[in-house]
């Protein structure tokens, strides 16, 4: 195959002979995916405010970066922007109701009553008991779709913990249990 005709160089223009994926037929491929569970969340002269994300991935650790994409149409989106601050905390298996609050199951003005948050160096809310939580500031963004690329420098971390993980499979909480370490 020649260099000018590779998959990689075709990719981004449909063949005339195919149908482009519909919207609907990428949600349902992308929901047999297992992914983390996160809430993001953001505090600063903008607001606070705060949603339950599986779209984090790492990007690099040196400097230790993550990214994070948000819907434009988000009501919280613009206050995240504002902010220029975030963290991501990883859910542990016992918060799926916390997630679901988030997601959306409770008002944005709601979903931090009743919880003890606290901060690292951003100011962004942490939340106790998280797996782990990422704080970051937001050093660049990328519009694609419907949605923004944000590309976050990590700050300060928290709650490194050994607990077992929440994901998000077939439109369903799961939990990701630990194995006790064998013996050799």
């Amino acid at each position: 195959m020649n260099s000018a005709t590779t998959p990689a160089m075709t990719a981004g223009t449909p063949s005339p002979d195919r149908e482009p994926v519909s919207a609907s037929a990428y949600r349902e491929a992308m929901a047999q995916l297992a992914s983390a569970v996160h809430l993001v969340t953001t505090d600063g002269t903008g607001g606070r405010a705060g949603l339950t994300a599986t779209s984090v991935c790492s990007v690099s650790d040196g400097p230790p970066t993550l990214l994070v994409c948000l819907n434009r149409n988000s009501s919280a989106y613009p206050v995240f922007l504002r902010n220029g601050v975030l963290c991501i905390n990883t859910l542990g298996a016992t918060q799926d109701r916390l997630a679901a609050d988030f997601a959306g199951r409770v008002k944005q003005a709601e979903r931090f009553d009743g919880r003890d948050w606290t901060t690292l160096r951003t100011g962004a809310p942490v939340l106790p008991g998280a797996l782990v939580a990422f704080d970051c500031r937001i050093v660049d963004r990328h519009a694609v779709g419907t949605h923004d690329v944000l590309i976050c420098a990590v700050e300060a971390l928290g709650g490194i913990g050994g607990a077992e993980g929440l994901l998000y499979a077939g439109r369903r909480y799961r939990v990701l249990r630990r194995e006790a370490p064998t013996a050799e």
